[in-house]
């Protein structure tokens, strides 16, 4: 395998959602034989973690070798709607009253991952977010009569995120033209400030932003990646499972939280990988989340009610570069383009990871 493919075959690997897969079972560098009377095979330079995309996982670490990895995320979300509440009775005469909203949402997350081989085929990951949110909404409301008033809040919220952590062990070894799987398990923990753990007014209306989803959450999935020189192809696919929970939280004298259920997720993601010289890459994909309708259950004086949200519809395109700075550091960025109503506008992160043998 040359430089270039070596390169490609390492950056596709990193390209699965949350997935990662070891190179190939061959000697290390050093080690590489050649049949007698040929010159002796160049051996591919080793390469840390190349992560090109936000939130996606990388090669497997080599046994015994850590990777400690900076990143900065930038999230923004917009909607700008015009609501019209009333009768159409022609398509030139509409007789009723119109609301305006405007709602930016910006997400900064600093976080710092570690990763370790613990073989050559099992990697464990530890992922330490903080969260920095600010949300601006303005509306025009219609009351009774032409009268309205208009609403106008600025909210924010920064504090720890909700930790994870992810194991992954690479399944095959790829051989006589199959691709390679890798199985994956995540968790996420409830470090952040929940929904129902900031503050609120005595209307119940929130003076702050969350840091976390308040929600214990596990994420099985699988990864399978096949080259094909000069590129590689990557799919994955996942289920998210977020646990309910008995929230048993007043938000008002009148109204109480009990039992929430957040919403479960079947996440999909595929794309291509392509080296375009022994130090750079880019690669370019779609990932997709279904995320279902979360399940809530309040008290309203003392009226037990059930409420169902909508479900929701999250897809993205997905660009990303590398560059290999040298065997042990590289730059990665990555780029999330919305695609549906319910995805982020634009996602931007940035990630530098550092490797060194520990063992």
């Amino acid at each position: 395998m040359n430089k270039i493919n070596f390169l490609l075959f390492n950056t596709a690997l990193g390209l699965a959602l949350s997935q990662g897969v070891a190179a190939q079972d061959t000697a290390a560098p050093g080690g590489i034989t050649s049949p007698v009377g040929q010159a002796p095979v160049e051996a591919p330079p080793e390469q840390p973690e190349v992560q090109a995309i936000a939130d996606i996982g990388g090669v497997l670490t080599p046994r015994g070798r850590l990777v400690l990895e900076p990143s900065l995320q930038y999230s923004h979300s917009g909607v700008n709607r015009l609501t019209f509440r009333g009768v159409e009775i022609l398509s030139t005469l509409l007789i009723g009253v119109f609301s305006a909203e405007e709602a930016e949402r910006d997400v900064w997350t600093a976080a710092l991952t570690g990763r370790l081989g613990v073989t050559d085929r099992l990697e464990m990951e530890l992922k330490v977010p903080y969260v920095y949110r600010d949300d601006t909404v303005r509306a025009t409301v219609p009351t009774v009569g032409d009268d309205s008033f208009d609403i106008d809040r600025d909210l924010s919220g920064n504090g720890l995120g909700d930790i994870e952590v992810t194991a992954r062990y690479q399944l095959n070894r790829g051989q006589n033209g199959w691709p390679f799987f890798v199985g994956n398990l995540r968790y996420k923990s409830v470090t952040g400030d929940g929904p129902f753990d900031i503050s609120r007014d005595a209307d119940g209306i929130e003076q702050e932003l969350a840091t976390g989803s308040g929600f214990h959450a596990i994420e099985p999935s699988i990864t399978a990646l096949f080259p094909s020189d000069p590129a590689v192809f990557f799919a994955n696919i996942g289920y998210l499972y977020n646990m309910s929970d008995d929230v048993d939280t007043r938000l008002t004298d009148e109204l109480r939280i009990g039992e929430v259920d957040p919403g479960d997720a079947v996440r999909l993601s595929f794309g291509m990988a392509y080296a375009i010289n022994p130090r750079a890459s880019f690669t370019l994909g779609f990932k997709n989340d279904f995320i279902g309708k979360t399940e809530t259950e309040y008290f309203d004086d003392g009226t037990r009610v059930t409420q169902s949200s909508r479900t929701l519809n999250v897809g993205s395109l997905l660009l990303g570069w590398s560059y290999q700075l040298n065997q042990d550091v590289s730059v990665n960025l990555g780029l999330e383009l919305g695609v549906t109503d319910d995805a982020p506008n634009t996602v931007l992160t940035l990630r530098i990871p550092f490797g060194s043998n520990v063992f």
